[in-house]
C-alpha cells in the first residue's frame, strides 16, 4: 500500500524494521495522519512522517501502519 499525505492511519503493531525504537512501543494503538509520505522516494520500506494524535510527529516504518477507514 502506498500512503498519501492526509491519509488517516493507526499504528497497529510493532515494526520488525531496525528503525523501530523501544519508545515507539507506546505508539501502538495510536491514530494520526500522514504528513510526509516521501512519495519522491517511492520506497515501501522508507520511514514516513506521521502526526500522531496527542503524541507529536514521528517518522515510523510503514509495516507498523494501517489505514483507518474514513467515513
Amino acid at each position: 500500500m502506498q500512503f498519501q499525505r492526509g491519509d488517516k492511519i493507526e499504528v497497529y503493531k510493532k515494526s520488525k524494521d531496525e528503525a523501530w525504537e523501544l519508545y515507539m512501543d507506546d505508539f501502538v494503538g495510536s491514530h494520526g495522519i500522514i504528513t510526509d509520505p516521501d512519495t519522491t522516494i517511492n520506497d515501501p520500506d522508507a520511514l514516513i512522517e506521521v502526526s500522531l494524535d496527542g503524541k507529536g510527529t514521528h517518522r515510523l516504518p510503514q509495516d507498523s501502519l494501517k489505514p483507518v477507514d474514513q467515513p
